[in-house]
């Protein structure tokens, strides 16, 4: 479906419109009185979120690749079936369900937000990793807050194993001074330090240096405090029980060609996932959601 056929289908005036980029990526374009988001259909990746009275609560970087088949740096980024690297076997990192192009199935306004679904089913990339016998639906309700469902089925006759996140990217003033609660007491591994598991005994996350950890067996909810940008967000989520924490730091920034010399000093990852030993399995015939809400508020002064 091209922008033309897709602003006949599901366009709303005012509200929700569609074009193509220069590289021909299907980009969402929304503006409601409670918030502006870009969304495109390539990852069902949302790169852009901004409540009304706010600065953008996203970070992108300015330098990633907005291409067929590329993976976009920053948003949120919608990993499928394993995360990171595929253990013992072939595939691109975080999955193929980042760059491959989705489906629009469903748009409308209810309230102040506005509500879209997307859908990805096996593809020629899938089929030759293995995966042929599954739907994935991403739902999404933008608004003053921001919700995101991904829903998974097995319409296979065997057991579908997976890893999943909503690698969400958030944009702070200042990585050194943000800080994440909620994950006291939960177990961690370190991938930083050679993946040793551990466990976070401090109520506050801080960032002095880089930080790579899978947060395993927690459901909690964790506030992100930007002092840099006088604000702090809320990260609410079911049906996951990893939280991934992940700030580059200037070593690592600098190898990454789509990053902005600068771009780690404003950004932190806070991932709703089920990775490693959380990763699910679903029987045939069953279905799986894992859902994420945030929030924003200003810091008193």
């Amino acid at each position: 479906m091209d922008a033309h056929s897709l602003q006949d289908q599901f366009g709303i005036p005012g509200a929700l419109s569609f074009d193509e980029t220069a590289s021909g990526l299907l980009r969402a374009n929304i503006s409601t009185p409670s918030a502006a988001a870009t969304l495109y259909l390539q990852g069902a990746h949302l790169t852009h979120w901004q409540p009304t009275g706010h600065r953008p609560v996203l970070f992108t970087s300015g330098r990633s690749d907005f291409a067929p088949g590329k993976a976009i740096r920053g948003g949120i980024p919608v990993i499928f079936p394993w995360f990171a690297d595929r253990k013992g076997a072939a595939g691109p990192s975080h999955g193929f369900a980042r760059t491959q192009e989705w489906q629009l199935a469903f748009a409308a306004i209810a309230g102040d937000d506005l509500h879209l679904t997307l859908t990805l089913g096996p593809s020629a990339q899938s089929r030759r990793l293995g995966y042929d016998r599954f739907r994935l639906a991403c739902t999404l309700a933008i608004g003053r807050t921001l919700a995101l469902q991904l829903a998974v089925a097995n319409d296979s006759d065997s057991p579908l194993i997976f890893e999943e996140a909503l690698h969400t990217y958030f944009a702070v003033g200042d990585v050194r001074g943000a800080s994440i609660s909620g994950l006291e007491g939960s177990a961690y591994l370190d991938k930083v330090d050679a993946m040793r598991r551990k466990q976070q005994t401090d109520a506050t996350i801080r960032f002095t240096g880089r930080r790579d950890e899978v947060h395993l067996n927690t459901q909690s909810t964790c506030v992100l405090t930007d002092e840099g940008g006088k604000r702090s967000i809320a990260v609410e989520k079911m049906g996951s029980n990893s939280t991934i924490v992940w700030n580059p730091w200037a070593e690592l920034a600098a190898t990454l060609p789509d990053m902005e010399a600068d771009g780690w000093q404003r950004m932190v990852c806070i991932e709703t996932a089920n990775v490693a030993e959380n990763a699910i399995t679903l029987a045939p015939g069953e279905s799986h959601a894992m859902r994420v809400a945030m929030s924003v508020e200003a810091l008193k002064s």
